[in-house]
């Protein structure tokens, strides 16, 4: 692999990281334009509904002249469709930049590989895979959304040293494992995800917010298990501030800002069933934040991408055990705010 080419794909996923907060559900996309070794114009998405990095790039270049002997770089395909804005592949082609070098394909349906057709087709040289495994990692949630069909699944809890969630509660009140510090962290993630879901167990004894409150950014749609609707409507939950999804045997009257939708047999494995419905919704990642026997339905279906756990200096002794994940699953640990931290991965599917 040419090393000036990696070089600037990897100043097109630096680039593309400034989108993190806002060009969801679009994928985050970088752009650089090169003449004669020198860069003359760079580009990320910024925003969904707002322009694509390869027309930011384009714009940004002062010598429109020098595009006609330049190469561009993009991190992900050029879309070739008419979406909320034209197809950048046309704008490539009617600039006549004469070279174009890819990260990755794009697995969106409109897309899919059409992009790189049209450019070949209009006699452009077209590289693809500079950096792939990069790239489509750098957009795992977009790709797993659109090849798996589901939101991309992200588990999180707190334990104690000894592997307890929370203790045999007498007086109500739930044990406090996150430190401010971890906590802000939680809230940061919160806002990297379009959902976050809770059982009825964690919704009835925590009565969670749910809502970022810690860190800059965009609460997401809450979600919550609840089979034979014994939640009050007094819960924070259902304060109206935040959209609100809540999976049920039945019917409910209307709460603010709240939807009931009825699972078609809750015997069942309603895990699939609630995918599909938040897909169908356009819900790209979705953030489990507990109980434990919620968390554990996740994994011993399968249905997680990332776990992280947080282990506190402290012994509980007794009470409500940790989700547990198989040993076949390895873990990167971390030291940081006097805590361990493991993260898992699963087997990479996309």
């Amino acid at each position: 692999m040419n090393s000036e080419e990696e070089k600037y794909m990897l100043r097109c996923i630096q680039l593309a990281r400034n989108g993190q907060c806002n060009a969801a559900p679009n994928p985050m996309v970088g752009a650089v334009i090169v003449c004669d070794g020198k860069i003359i114009g760079e580009g990320y998405h910024v925003r969904c509904g707002e322009a694509h990095a390869e027309v930011n790039a384009i714009r940004s270049v002062k010598d429109t002249s020098l595009l006609r002997q330049s190469t561009i770089y993009v991190s992900l395909e050029p879309c070739s469709h008419y979406g909320k804005t034209p197809p950048c592949a046309d704008l490539i082609i009617e600039k006549q930049i004469p070279r174009i070098v890819i990260g990755c394909g794009d697995p969106f349906s409109k897309v899919a590989g059409r992009g790189i057709q049209k450019l070949k087709d209009s006699g452009r040289e077209v590289i693809v895979g500079v950096l792939e495994a990069e790239c489509r990692q750098f957009i795992r949630r977009f790709i797993t959304f659109h090849t798996l069909r589901r939101p991309y699944i992200t588990l999180k809890w707190a334990e104690s040293s000894d592997g307890y969630i929370d203790y045999s509660r007498t007086d109500g009140k739930p044990i406090i494992l996150s430190s401010p510090l971890t906590s802000m962290m939680v809230h940061k993630k919160r806002t990297e995800h379009s959902a976050i879901l809770v059982g009825t167990r964690t919704a009835e004894l925590d009565n969670p917010g749910l809502n970022v409150r810690h860190w800059h950014g965009h609460s997401p749609v809450r979600i919550v298990l609840d089979r034979q609707q014994k939640l009050s409507p007094n819960l924070h939950l259902f304060d109206g501030s935040v959209p609100t999804l809540v999976f049920t045997e039945a019917p409910h009257a209307p709460l603010p800002n709240t939807e009931y939708l009825p699972v078609s047999d809750y015997r069942q494995n309603i895990l699939p069933e609630i995918m599909e419905t938040l897909y169908t919704r356009g819900l790209q990642s979705l953030l489990v934040e507990g109980g434990s026997q919620t968390l554990q339905s996740f994994i011993d279906a399968g249905l997680w991408d990332e776990i992280f756990v947080e282990e506190a200096p402290c012994l509980l002794r007794s009470g409500v055990k940790a989700p547990k994940v198989s040993d076949r699953h390895p873990f990167m640990k971390e030291h940081f705010f006097n805590r361990n931290f493991r993260h898992y991965t699963a087997v990479n599917k996309i």
